[in-house]
């Protein structure tokens, strides 16, 4: 352990300290014992009782710092990203049926659900947007919706009752609090417009919405949700911060992706996961082959039998 480290800590400093004095008294009992053999016996027993206080402190020191891994990996705070796909108008009703349906879930599990970005079709759907969702097990329960949902049904403006196929792309990235992303600032584009919606008078008169544009990537990140031009721009930084780093980390996973994967799923953003059948009142998981029934319930954010019962699956085939 590196008690330096550990110090600069203010949940693991005492801790530390109480450490370092431990291994200094077992330092001087066996300095003790080696300039006289005949204090073995008391010295053992003092040893054994140093023994049993370091392993006690490092436990304690172990256990914060394992919450610490699992926070990081397993941040509170998470973005959720939805995109029409294929299918015109009908997909962008479904995007952003998605999102109600995510929004309703983080309802019920007490989470807090914010706008952070809404671009939105003639009828209301959503051509994209992008959410920030807080609260306990936010990315652990939601990561696994990354990829294309698809709805199979027959839409209002239907007049000769075809079904009619369409997608939404949804993506979850973590907010973590330590990023391991150095962005250089040339690389950023900048534009600034004004934001539409809520946020009082101001927001529609001052340029406040940001759009950032990481030219090496050509990643796109957008932020009018805040108040303030400074507030949007910080916010998409770290929406751009983490995209950075999931990309980071999809490239990686890439080079070592094999059979495995193609039994659990890649969490690709391009792989068709679920499909949303609303003649039969089916949706259907596509990873883990199982179904659900009554679409209704399910799109009021009904969904966490789908998400326990993929986390199970991942769990029984080692994935986790």
């Amino acid at each position: 352990m590196d008690l330096s480290e550990l110090k600069k800590d203010y949940r693991t400093s005492y801790l530390a300290g109480r450490l370092e004095e431990l291994q200094r008294k077992e330092a001087e009992v066996r300095e003790m014992l080696a300039s006289d053999e005949s204090l073995h016996e008391l010295a053992a027993k003092e040893l054994a009782e140093i023994h049993s206080h370091k392993e006690e402190v490092e436990k304690q020191i172990n256990d914060i710092l394992a919450k610490d891994k699992e926070a990081d990996e397993f941040p509170s705070v998470a973005i959720l990203e939805v995109r029409a796909g294929a299918g015109g108008e009908e997909a962008s009703l479904f995007a952003w049926e998605l999102a109600h349906t995510y929004e309703k879930f983080a309802e019920a599990r007490g989470w807090q659900w914010r706008v952070s970005y809404e671009s939105k079709s003639e009828l209301r759907g959503y051509k994209e947007a992008s959410f920030e969702i807080k609260g306990k097990d936010a990315y652990k329960l939601m990561r696994h919706e990354t990829g294309v949902h698809r709805v199979q049904r027959i839409p209002a403006t239907e007049k000769n009752g075809r079904v009619h196929t369409s997608t939404a792309s949804v993506a979850v990235l973590p907010l973590r609090k330590k990023v391991n992303i150095n962005i250089n600032p040339a690389d950023i584009e900048m534009e600034y417009s004004r934001s539409g919606g809520k946020g009082g008078q101001n927001v529609n008169k001052v340029e406040t919405a940001v759009r950032l544009i990481h030219k090496p990537s050509g990643i796109d990140v957008r932020s009018t949700s805040e108040r303030s031009q400074q507030a949007n721009r910080e916010h998409a930084m770290t929406i751009l911060s983490a995209k950075l780093e999931q990309l980071e980390e999809e490239n990686e996973a890439a080079k070592y992706a094999g059979a495995r994967a193609e039994q659990i799923g890649t969490a690709d953003r391009s792989e068709k996961i679920r499909t949303y059948n609303f003649p039969q009142d089916r949706v259907t998981d596509h990873r883990i082959g199982q179904s659900w029934h009554n679409l209704p319930k399910i799109m009021e954010g009904g969904i966490e039998e789908i998400t326990l019962a993929f986390e199970s699956d991942r769990r029984a085939s080692g994935a986790e």
